[in-house]
């Protein structure tokens, strides 16, 4: 454990004792939400994030030092653990340089130079390796191992180069070194392939070179993407001429006779047959992991800011999936996302029936009192958008609305989920429920979702599946418990990712609920079949019970700080003195800052500091969209290169990240957030043929 805990704090930002207090935490099962929010005197006020970051190296370097013991166990079982060989073990600082060092002594299938050694070949070798002998001593004594399979001293020549290009090949410095040359200065060839579309996807990517070291993850990705299906090839270049002659002038012994050319002959072979081919795989396995990582972080943030939308309270909202043919599907939801009614209206082509639309809508928005409509940004969007402005013109309801990613909702719709919401609802009816209540509460409804089918990541079908899925669990799970839930209205699938309680005991909350009531205390969890002591510890501040018993149980002060906050009741929060009052109480400074935090502002949903999201009631007539006009937009998904936003057209327009900003900046993310509103938006190019749109933030006047 000393071991780890030393190599967690060279490898970490956090001191020792909070490294020890975090691991002695998880290893009693707390999650990392209870620990970043209940537990900061314990971890230095690490938050969420640092403690995720520590999670990760926590991981690595336990399977480091594991993988560490089973090497020196391994090379002691079928060689001599030699002193510098174990000092190489302890010094390695990744699995890569580890596996290095374990090369040499692992078994091996059946090689050239295995098939050599078994033919005795060794010695001569060795003798071959040292290169002093001329090359008619060293046939001399090729001789005397002819027998056998080595019918000739050529063959038994041959035998001994294939020991000593493996050999070469095995050398950790040789393979550290030409991995470093290859990472830092090799170069990344595609080449287009017989199934090549030369005006297909891969048409700007086939037949390029580019250095490894500044390819972007996205680029890489794009590239592994035309691989796999078939229609490039790649291959990493280097300067193999230098590397010859750093073999000639520091492998070879010096004073070498004229075998020299034998040997250096058999190290070019190890180089272009063994090792080059091996390093361009871990390489590119390398690069892979590089950009998954990239694109996952990438992934989690716009999934974060997407959780973090704020909702849309105390309104009764018209939910719209448009179409043309099947027409738009109406969903109505009331102010806590209650489903009401439901209809389908044809205000779009072919029917074009707009009276019978506008008196259906209408009908609906006296019956209900409804004050703002999301509706979906698929196929027909803008034609319904049209509708909409005009039936605000004509009128003169001021029905506010505004666009909403409708990604995921067909998902959702014919998911179990939904249909054990709305069993009696057609799918097309539960899917402009899910638009609805995306706006009236974004991270409730997304929840339901799969990450995956939100839209809101670049090649998510490329990386790490399970890297993704973990990383979308971990952003999902502390976005939830950092907002809180409310217990009596909350759904399966958002309790599920409450700290503490999985779906077993999210569905067990929910049928208890069902049988009993609303919940009236913190206190009724215990009674839920399967939520024990340890799953209450760490599930109870996050969950909010409006109109309880005791007003501390719709805060998210935790149970066992009830006592502390009870004696601040009737303080003036504002004038106490922090540090002077938790010695008073014997309570940790940081536990009563937020203690104090929560009396302060009491139910308080950090989404309510974000801005608000935009409405409209008119539509800019973008027909006669020209280079240079300017229009608004939100922000719909964020990518390495770039940001697509919705403007109000079919397709969203796009602006690269060299137009988002005057000062150069690193990734759009820097400027640029999900669900952002754009008021000012430069049009700078426009492809009619293809639909894409240009757009730009660095206005040229």
């Amino acid at each position: 454990m000393q071991n780890l805990i030393s190599l967690l704090t060279q490898k970490t930002k956090l001191k020792q004792e909070y490294i020890t207090n975090i691991l002695k935490l998880l290893d009693e099962g707390s999650t990392i939400p209870f620990i970043a929010r209940y537990r900061k005197e314990m971890t230095g006020g690490a938050s969420d994030e640092v403690l995720r970051e520590f999670e990760t190296v926590y991981i690595s370097s336990k399977k480091l030092l594991e993988r560490k013991e089973e090497v020196s166990r391994l090379i002691t079982e079928r060689a001599t653990l030699s002193e510098s060989i174990k000092k190489s073990i302890q010094e390695a600082e990744s699995l890569r340089v580890l596996e290095d060092i374990y090369r040499p002594f692992k078994e091996k299938k059946n090689t050239r130079a295995t098939t050599a050694i078994a033919q005795g070949l060794t010695p001569l070798a060795n003798t071959l390796q040292v290169a002093k002998l001329t090359v008619s001593q060293l046939q001399e004594e090729a001789k005397k191992f002819v027998k056998g399979e080595v019918s000739s001293t050529q063959l038994a020549i041959k035998g001994a180069q294939d020991i000593l290009a493996e050999r070469y090949a095995e050398l950790p410095r040789e393979r550290e070194a030409i991995r470093n040359t290859m990472q830092r200065f090799g170069s990344l060839e595609t080449k287009a392939t017989k199934n090549f579309n030369d005006n297909g996807t891969f048409k700007n990517l086939a037949g390029k070179s580019e250095k490894i070291a500044y390819i972007p993850s996205h680029r890489y990705l794009a590239i592994m993407r035309g691989v796999h299906e078939k229609e490039l090839s790649v291959k990493i270049s280097i300067d193999t001429d230098r590397v010859e002659q750093n073999i000639r002038q520091y492998k070879i012994p010096r004073n070498a006779s004229s075998s020299k050319e034998l040997l250096f002959d058999a190290y070019k072979d190890g180089l272009k047959r063994l090792l080059l081919p091996s390093l361009e795989r871990e390489v590119q396995n390398e690069l892979k992991e590089k950009a998954d990582l990239a694109a996952i972080s990438v992934f989690g943030k716009n999934l974060s800011q997407l959780l973090m939308t704020p909702p849309v309270a105390k309104m009764v909202i018209l939910g719209v999936d448009p179409a043309f043919l099947s027409g738009c599907k109406l969903a109505v939801i009331d102010e806590n996302a209650n489903y009401l009614e439901s209809a389908v209206i044809y205000p779009t082509e072919p029917k074009k029936d707009y009276e019978n639309s506008k008196n259906k809508v209408l009908q609906l928005v006296k019956k209900h009192n409804i004050t703002g409509v999301a509706i979906g940004n698929g196929t027909g969007s803008r034609e319904t958008q049209e509708f909409f402005a005009r039936l605000n013109s004509e009128e003169k309801i001021k029905l506010s609305y505004t666009v909403v990613s409708e990604a995921g909702a067909s998902v959702y719709s014919a998911s179990k989920l939904a249909l054990d919401e709305y069993p009696t609802l057609d799918v097309t009816i539960r899917g402009a429920i899910s638009i609805a209540q995306r706006l009236r509460d974004p991270m409730a409804t997304l929840v339901k979702i799969d990450p995956k089918s939100l839209g809101i990541g670049q090649y998510q079908h490329d990386v790490d599946q399970k890297l993704l899925e973990k990383k979308l669990s971990d952003v999902t799970s502390d976005l939830v418990n950092r907002v809180g839930v409310d217990i009596n209205s909350a759904s399966a699938a958002l309790l599920s990712h409450v700290a503490g309680i999985g779906a077993k005991i999210a569905q067990n909350i929910i049928d208890f609920r069902d049988a009993n009531g609303d919940f009236t205390t913190k206190a009724e969890l215990l009674k839920v079949k399967g939520l024990g002591k340890k799953a209450y510890e760490q599930a109870a501040g996050f969950i909010r019970i409006k109109n309880a018993e005791n007003d501390f149980d719709n805060s998210g002060i935790h149970p066992e700080s009830y006592v502390i906050a009870s004696k601040l009741i009737g303080e003036d929060l504002t004038q106490i003195d922090v540090k002077e009052k938790a010695g008073s109480i014997d309570v940790g400074v940081e536990t009563l800052k937020d203690i104090i935090k929560e009396l302060l502002k009491p139910g308080f949903d950090p989404r309510e500091e974000l801005p608000v999201i935009p409405f409209k009631e008119g539509l800019t007539d973008i027909k006669s969209l020209k280079e240079g006009s300017f229009v608004s937009g939100v922000v719909r998904n964020i990518a390495d290169f770039g940001a697509f936003v919705d403007i109000g057209l079919k397709n969203d327009g796009m602006i690269h990240i060299s137009k988002m900003s005057a000062k150069r900046i690193q990734h759009p993310l820097e400027v640029l957030s999900l669900n952002q509103y754009l008021p000012q938006i430069e049009v700078v190019s426009i492809d009619n043929e293809k639909g894409k749109i240009g757009l730009s933030l660095v206005f040229t006047n």
